[in-house]
């Protein structure tokens, strides 16, 4: 379970306070898809970061499991953000000296994963997004949307119970981004985790539990329906 209560976060550009969200209050049940929409400069990423301890709220208080993040000191957090939470991003951030399997590797070995457990974690996760045969192929070989396709198996690769994607779908072209999201949404349901997503698209935040509208760092618009999936594809 996820609870913001009251967040704010505050930057200092020049000197001036900038308001990237005010007193933002919001609850996440476990297992829950939660879209997240709004103009560029909203406060979508902020609040995002926050979730995803990569930033700390200047005040109000962040609730995961019962424990107020907000206040663990940095070698608390890398432990948060290493076990309960799988980053997706719009640009993939692959490590292009290593190979789709070294990629996938990567945050077990900061994790302390014994070596043999960490190469049957990898065929597990590269075979679950179908790229089995393409393991020992470097970012550069492979298409854009075989590169999200290893950066979603490095993101679930250590089970969280908490998957973050900032536009994942970003940088695809809209068939292939369309096959991406699927994954995403499959990968989420087997493993019950949570899911939030930062979109632009309309149809995408369809397929969620909840969509939440971001505007000067305030929610403005909240609403929940019954989960679906797209069309099938033409």
């Amino acid at each position: 379970m996820i609870e913001l209560r009251e967040i704010s976060r505050t930057f200092y550009v020049g000197g001036r306070p900038v308001h990237a969200l005010r007193e933002l209050s919001l609850a996440i049940p476990d297992g829950d898809y939660l879209s997240i929409m709004g103009p560029s400069g909203s406060g979508k990423s902020t609040l995002l970061n926050l979730l995803g301890c990569l930033d700390r709220p200047s005040s109000g208080a962040y609730v995961l499991d019962g424990e107020e993040v907000g206040q663990l000191d940095e070698s608390a957090l890398t432990q948060v953000r290493r076990h309960k939470i799988g980053f997706v991003f719009q640009a993939f951030h692959l490590v292009p000296r290593l190979t789709a399997a070294g990629n996938v590797e990567l945050p077990m070995i900061f994790a302390g994963v014994e070596r043999a457990e960490r190469r049957q974690r990898v065929e597990r996760a590269l075979e679950a997004v179908g790229l089995s045969d393409r393991s020992a192929h470097r970012p550069e070989q492979l298409s854009g949307g075989e590169r999200q396709r290893v950066a979603i198996a490095r993101a679930v690769v250590l089970d969280p119970a908490i998957i973050l994607a900032d536009e994942p779908t970003g940088n695809l072209d809209s068939e292939t981004g369309r096959h991406i999201i699927d994954l995403l949404f499959d990968l989420a349901d087997r493993r019950a985790a949570t899911l939030m997503l930062i979109t632009h698209d309309a149809a995408l935040a369809a397929r969620c539990d909840r969509s939440i509208r971001i505007a000067d760092g305030r929610i403005e618009d909240e609403s929940r329906r019954a989960r679906r999936a797209f069309p099938a594809a033409q």
